[in-house]
């Protein structure tokens, strides 16, 4: 677990609220528009749910130490790459390799690993791998805000890299393992059945729960809208994880304003995830995902009634855009593995991934609306839309039963 924090940590530079800190140095630099960048964001998302399908089996079949090592392989050597590039199709190769090989190489590998090796106590494990990841994106935006404010963007880029080479992969080496059954071990630690059904009373959960292989978590209704829902939290959360620090100078915010918000809503995404986890291993992941809908739908309208110069505004909807991406973090994770079982978690999530292609053109579409308005406004409307259909699909995606003498699979 503690290999996973500290990969996670250190991947965010192939995320948005990493990426939103380069935009205007780079824009500055070289000329480029909104379009252009968010196309990287689109390439890379797009290479690594193609090679999750494959990661996906391998961390199933092999475990995850070396899909996690490549991955931060791949990463370090996309950041050196960026801080060379010149011309726009440098920066989708590099910037494409840098998101796939964090999608498909440090998160399938890390998630997977900590939902296979935990059950009862997963939501909590889960939330302090994602604490990693939230962590990073509190961090690094301001690391690297302070070293372009000394030198500049591509050194920050080097940094960046040499970093991502010491946290990811001599830790994933060294400490990440398949699943405990593979050592002689059972999930959440326990030495027998009864001890950690019993561990908390009658009430707690057994450590046995059903697993779907993918061929029967793909025959049930909540599987494919599971996978729509996992489709547009993304699209809308991704593109504004982009988008933020060119969302806020656009409202009349300073460059180190815009650069707060971005810390702000990494820190409140933080603070709210390890109550999350502790939450969601109580409460149906279900009612969770409705609730992160509706706060993603708030956020959108606050953005359609930011007043210029609106910091305050800003400061709520930074911590309110924060408690969503926190909740993401587990929700994303514990749907799959708290509806269909850890068995062939790696399978299930890798193959839900190509269908999240779609996800990259929701930063895409924001950049080109930005790009042809001059405004943001024609984006916001469409992802409070999209919002709005989250919220329906977890309405209707209730849990399959499987028809059995084993329990029910957590979270149940």
């Amino acid at each position: 677990m503690g290999a996973a924090f500290i990969a996670t940590f250190a991947e965010v530079p192939g995320f948005g609220p990493v990426l939103t800190v380069f935009v205007k140095p780079i824009q500055d630099e070289l000329g480029w528009s909104y379009t252009t960048i968010a196309t990287g964001f689109l390439i890379g998302s797009a290479s690594g749910a193609v090679a999750s399908s494959l990661t996906g089996w391998l961390v199933d079949k092999y475990g995850p130490r070396v899909v996690v090592a490549l991955g931060g392989v791949g990463l370090a050597g996309a950041l050196i790459g960026l801080s060379t590039i010149q011309e726009p199709w440098h920066f989708w190769t590099f910037f494409g390799l840098a998101r796939g090989s964090v999608i498909a190489g440090v998160e399938i590998g890390s998630s997977v690993a900590i939902a296979k090796w935990f059950v009862r106590q997963r939501g909590r494990t889960l939330a302090v791998k994602s604490m990693g990841q939230r962590s990073g994106q509190v961090v690094l935006p301001i690391v690297s805000f302070f070293i372009m404010d000394l030198s500049d963007w591509r050194t920050a880029y080097v940094a960046l890299s040499g970093f991502a080479c010491l946290a990811i992969i001599g830790p994933a080496l060294v400490l990440m393992r398949s699943q405990p059954e593979d050592h002689g071990l059972l999930p959440d630690g326990a030495t027998d059945l009864r001890n950690a059904a019993g561990a908390r009373g009658a009430g707690a959960r057994v450590i046995e729960e059903v697993s779907w292989t993918l061929r029967e978590a793909r025959s049930t209704r909540a599987f494919w809208l599971i996978t729509v829902f996992l489709i547009c939290t993304p699209f809308v959360q991704g593109a504004t994880n982009l988008h933020m620090a060119p969302i806020f100078h656009d409202r009349g915010l300073s460059d180190g304003q815009a650069v707060a918000i971005v810390s702000i809503f990494g820190m409140s995404s933080v603070s709210s995830i390890m109550p999350m986890g502790f939450i969601l291993e109580r409460v149906h992941v279900r009612l969770a995902a409705m609730v992160q809908a509706v706060l993603v739908l708030t956020t959108m309208l606050l953005l359609l009634l930011l007043p210029e110069g609106g910091f305050p505004v800003a400061v709520l909807w930074a911590i309110i855009f924060g408690v969503a991406a926190g909740m993401r973090n587990v929700i994303e994770v514990l749907l799959l593995a708290n509806y269909f079982g850890r068995a062939s978690l790696g399978a299930i999530k890798g193959f839900t991934a190509p269908f999240r292609m779609i996800s990259p053109l929701g930063p895409v579409l924001a950049a080109f609306i930005r790009d042809e308005t001059g405004s943001y406004t024609g984006a916001f409307i469409l992802f409070a839309g999209v919002a709005v259909m989250m919220l329906v699909l977890m309405v209707f995606a209730t849990q399959p039963r499987k028809t059995v003498t084993e329990p029910e699979p957590a979270g149940a």
